[in-house]
């Protein structure tokens, strides 16, 4: 009996200087991916991706970057492997426009295009404002919850922003108010609560202005062409039309990624899960949230080897 895959992507912040560069360095495919893609939106992709830079650590720049090296890990599997295909596809976060892009919904340079500019409305939106998103480390998602619906009838401003794994949960707002809940989270028992080190408040109403931009974009770039279903974030079900693709990713900017619960969604419907892209920050959360789903990931030219020694040979 064939397996069944499932081919993830994770999202912001997974990022880190030199992502890719092993491809770059032994695929030609990989080279006229990285210029395809800076020719679009006018950037060298190699300065922002393999040297020291301010702008890898700008949302604008950042989500292209990373949906870049994660479409050239995924496009190398494919041409390793193309009798393996996708049960399904899902992302974290960013990730899921990685998951629409893999399916085929959309080209991997529109893509580029879209996510960039994704990353300039929601910076536009907290441009005036100090917006922030802080990770709530040991404390169930009710009492999280909780805390936020309590804030925000004191007129604060925070909200459940991703669900990571039991025990995980990043919340977004304005950043004083957020710090003022610091001590709130560990009196109710969470061990550690961590501003981080971002300048947007991703998933949470704050970003409603992008809501409409975001979409018209969409409407002039994405396909029914899929591939196989992508896993919505929002709704943790699958979806594979263009209207689905527009409305939820639409959605996605002002409600909470529900990674835990589209993992627990999908482990009894595939047998592996492979994650494309830097890092292994998927590969981790899956361990903890699903034991039994095996999880690979294709990160440089040596894991792409090994996967494909696994499950393509």
């Amino acid at each position: 009996m064939s397996k069944k895959i499932a081919m993830i992507f994770s999202g912001q912040g997974s990022q880190a200087i030199g992502m890719g560069k092993d491809f770059y360095e032994n695929s030609e495919l990989a080279r006229e991916m990285f210029q395809k893609a800076g020719d679009r939106i006018g950037v060298d992709f190699k300065e922002i991706i393999f040297e020291e830079n301010e702008k890898l650590g700008q949302t604008a720049y950042t989500q292209p970057a990373i949906l870049l090296v994660q479409m050239i890990a995924y496009k190398l599997f494919s041409v390793e492997c193309p009798d393996i295909k996708a049960e399904l596809f899902l992302g974290h976060s960013l990730g899921e426009f990685s998951a629409l892009c893999a399916s085929g919904a959309i080209d991997y340079v529109d893509a580029v295009e879209l996510v960039h500019k994704r990353g300039l409305f929601m910076q536009s939106a907290c441009d005036a404002i100090e917006a922030g998103m802080m990770a709530i480390v040991g404390l169930d998602d009710e009492s999280v919850e909780k805390i936020c619906v309590e804030a925000q009838a004191d007129g604060k401003k925070a909200w459940p922003a991703n669900y990571n794994q039991d025990g995980q949960l990043v919340v977004a707002g304005m950043k004083a108010d957020l710090v003022s809940l610091e001590q709130t989270f560990k009196d109710a028992g969470a061990k550690r609560a961590i501003l981080l080190d971002m300048s947007v408040a991703s998933h949470c109403e704050i970003l409603a202005p992008a809501q409409e931009p975001l979409a018209e974009l969409m409407e002039n770039m994405v396909s029914d062409n899929f591939s196989a279903p992508v896993i919505s974030n929002v709704t943790t079900k699958p979806y594979s039309t263009k209207m689905d693709a527009v409305a939820l990713l639409k959605e996605q900017l002002v409600k909470p990624v529900k990674y835990k619960q589209s993992i627990v969604a999908i482990a009894n419907d595939v047998d592996i899960a492979i994650e494309f892209g830097n890092g292994v920050v998927l590969k981790g959360l899956n361990k903890r949230i699903a034991k039994e789903l095996t999880t690979l990931n294709v990160s440089d030219m040596a894991s792409l080897a090994k996967v494909k020694e696994e499950i393509c040979s």
